[in-house]
């Protein structure tokens, strides 16, 4: 709550690079009514893998790790959990799935923070949807395998009170507008995380509670590109981030900019891996599968495989895939180098 206390973020400058990531932001954001409207087969595809990513991400972050074979047949229901790990996830799935299933209808509160929390914690102990009831820590293994703290979080006996104001005062600024939501969202993402209300899954509560509160200000893009994917492939970053700006928090003197640049830079990604997903919108016409393809291909390096072309088309099928490559390999852009199931192709420009 303390960058919604005093005035804190009204006080704040925001640098140009702050400012220029919110507005090419905003004009991703601008796009995607278009997209819904003329290509739903496309980001249906996208949704299913996304979903997919976001789940095993997101508790990969963690350490909780489960069989790239089994992911899929959780997220599907298709099987139960068979372990711990498993539970973990099937309880992130379920939650995800509800944020995305609901949440036009989600009143951001305390009571709903604890409920979602009980759901992501259900299947594997009974401390789920419970503030902590004993002081906790985060710490960090060093190289001589030492544990050493790097933030003391709010006490337990605070945490009740804590959540309370940080729900109150962020609500209470979104419905004032003097601030850009994602700024807003942000900042309540770290606050989350400096108190730490629960003994486990703060992280995954976080970045759930991310999702939740962009779908509610009109910033889809995490149905579509996996923004827990993303934070993964960048985890170092994230954590820097966060503890930089973590520093003083406790006094209200601590520096929100290397959290928020980060933050916007995670939104951002996705907006542009979303597009480089869908190509140029068009309305869906004949023959517009192949052309779309053609799309996907410019924007790879000279020497791709199939796979490639496979994982930035989910909404179109592997037969109507090797047809369109087969095509344009006799239309001379592309020629076939390697055969079989790892297929691999160059851009006929390069050819010598």
């Amino acid at each position: 709550m303390m960058s919604f206390r005093n005035g804190y973020l009204e006080k704040q400058a925001w640098p140009n690079g702050v400012l220029q990531l919110i507005s090419r932001i905003q004009e991703y954001k601008g796009r995607q009514a278009l997209y819904q409207r003329q290509l739903p087969e496309i980001l249906d595809g996208l949704r299913k893998v996304a979903i997919i990513q976001s789940v095993e991400s997101s508790n990969r972050i963690e350490g909780i790790v489960v069989s790239a074979k089994r992911i899929p047949l959780i997220v599907s229901e298709r099987s139960e959990p068979q372990n711990r790990s498993e539970a973990e996830v099937v309880g992130y799935r379920d939650v995800l799935e509800l944020i995305h299933e609901s949440a036009p209808y989600m009143r951001l509160t305390p009571g709903l923070i604890l409920q979602l929390h009980g759901q992501l914690m259900k299947y594997v102990t009974g401390a789920g949807g419970k503030w902590k009831s004993v002081d906790n820590y985060i710490k960090e293994t060093l190289p001589s395998g030492e544990e050493r703290i790097r933030f003391v979080p709010v006490a337990a006996w605070q945490t009740p009170d804590a959540m309370q104001e940080l729900v109150a005062r962020f609500r209470e600024e979104a419905d004032r507008g003097y601030l850009h939501d994602l700024i807003l969202i942000a900042a309540f993402v770290l606050d989350f995380l400096c108190v730490h209300p629960f003994a486990d899954g703060n992280g995954r509560m976080a970045r759930l509670l991310t999702l939740l509160l962009m779908y509610q200000t009109g910033y889809e893009v995490g149905r579509y590109i996996s923004l827990e994917k993303i934070v993964e492939d960048t985890k170092e970053q994230y954590y820097d981030t966060l503890y930089r700006s973590s520093k003083d928090w406790h006094e209200g003197k601590h520096d929100i900019l290397p959290w928020l640049q980060y933050f916007l830079s995670v939104v951002l990604r996705a907006y542009q891996r979303l597009e480089e997903r869908i190509g140029d919108v068009e309305a869906p016409r004949r023959g517009w599968k192949k052309d779309h393809i053609g799309q996907i291909i410019a924007r790879l390096p000279d020497s791709f495989t199939y796979a490639d072309v496979a994982e930035r088309c989910p909404g179109i099928s592997r037969p109507t895939i090797s047809r369109a490559l087969s095509e344009l390999g006799k239309e001379g852009v592309i020629a076939c180098v390697e055969k079989g199931r790892n297929a691999r192709y160059v851009k006929k420009q390069i050819q010598t």
